[in-house]
This record gives C-alpha cells, structure tokens and sequence, in this order.
C-alpha cells in the first residue's frame, strides 16, 4: 500500500493557536494525506512554541506511521489533553514526518493557513 499515506510540502504560511495564543508559524510545514482521512498538517518542532506542551503518557500506534507520542497543551485558563503528536520514530513511509507536530482539531486549537 504505498499510496496510502503522502506528504507533501504544505504550500503558504501555516499557524496554530489554542487558548487564544499562537503556538506557532511556518512556512515548512507538512501536508499528510492518509487514505480517505483529511489532510494533516506537520508543523517542525523548531517552530512551535514548545514551552505550552507537556509531554503526555499517552501514545497510540498506527500501522503505517507507526507509534505516535502525545502533548497536552497548557493555556491560561485550561489543559488541552493530548491534543498533540509526534512520530519520534516513524515508519519508513513517514520518515518526512520525524521532528514535527500535528495537532487534533477541536474548538479550542486552530490550524490555518494565513
């Protein structure tokens, strides 16, 4: 199945915020598409704002990707729990992916392009 993940450069000037704070902005980010799954975006580590993630207990297994480790992030009024992933160690078909973050789409945590 070796078209069933792609990753590509995510073209523009990517952000993300949560809790009304910008955790990060880049223009290298990465666009994963996973079979049917909506695209994800990757953002290098280096351009997030490490410091309102915890790393968390959690971590999940995909049998493409391999396994994922999860962040909460912490904002001024709430924990948002594991809303982030990493593949510190990803499969070979996901190597691009290593070093970055991606983030769980939900009301308080945005991604877009700007």
């Amino acid at each position: 199945m070796t078209n069933h993940i792609q990753i590509r450069k995510a073209t523009g000037t990517w952000t993300v915020r949560a809790g009304g704070a910008v955790l990060g902005e880049s223009t290298n980010a990465l666009e994963l598409v996973e079979g049917d799954y909506p695209p994800v975006i990757y953002f290098p580590r280096e351009d997030i704002a490490m410091a309102f993630l915890d790393p968390s207990d959690k971590t999940s297994h995909c049998p493409h990707k391999g396994d994922a480790r999860y962040f909460s992030v912490v904002t001024k009024s709430r924990t948002l729990e594991n809303v982030v992933w990493s593949y510190e160690d990803p499969n070979e078909v996901a190597a691009q992916v290593r070093d970055h973050l991606a983030f769980h789409n939900i009301d308080e945590v945005t991604v877009e392009k700007i």
